[in-house]
């Protein structure tokens, strides 16, 4: 008996899908040397859902294939302000810091490579940022996740305090 399975046309969300950083580790061994390789990749859905995931193997192709299902597994959602953050933050993992700060419209994304990935990812198209002290690509991105996920816009300030928004 065969079974056939339907999917409904739309209902799987479209990801944007960036590969953050490439490393190839070698290993020698009595035959020669052998590579594998490590694929580090963010995937967000550009409203406000982003994820981050490392791939291993011994071929590209199979290690951002890794990357992105560890990513998809690992999607948080982000509080965001239109189309920035709603308040400066510093994002801090290991020796990694990463300044976040909100900008006004237009300005576009001011940042390195590692973190412009996340933003353009999370669906923030306005934003200055800066990696303070490490720029390890893992470092970095987990930092500027942490900061991310730290965001609280209005509505939940005023929960925590036990006000309206209006009074804040």
């Amino acid at each position: 008996m065969a079974y056939k399975r339907e999917v409904a046309e739309n209902t799987a969300p479209e990801y944007i899908e960036k590969v953050v950083y490439l490393n190839r580790v070698s290993k020698t061994v009595k035959g020669g040397r052998i590579f594998k390789f490590a694929a580090l990749v963010v995937v967000g859905d550009g409203k406000g859902m982003v994820g981050y995931g490392l791939g291993k193997a011994a071929e590209v192709s199979e290690a951002i294939l890794k990357g992105i299902a560890d990513a998809k597994k690992n999607m948080t959602k982000i509080t965001l302000d239109g189309t920035t953050i709603p308040h400066e933050v510093i994002g801090t993992f290991g020796a990694g810091r990463v300044l976040l700060k909100p900008a006004p419209v237009g300005t576009g994304i001011i940042a390195g490579g590692t973190v412009r990935a996340v933003m353009e990812a999370v669906g923030v198209s306005n934003i200055r940022a800066k990696c303070l002290r490490s720029n390890n690509p893992q470092n970095v991105v987990k930092a500027t996740m942490q900061g991310l996920q730290s965001l609280r816009g209005p509505e939940e300030v005023a929960r925590i305090r036990g006000k309206n928004v209006d009074e804040i």
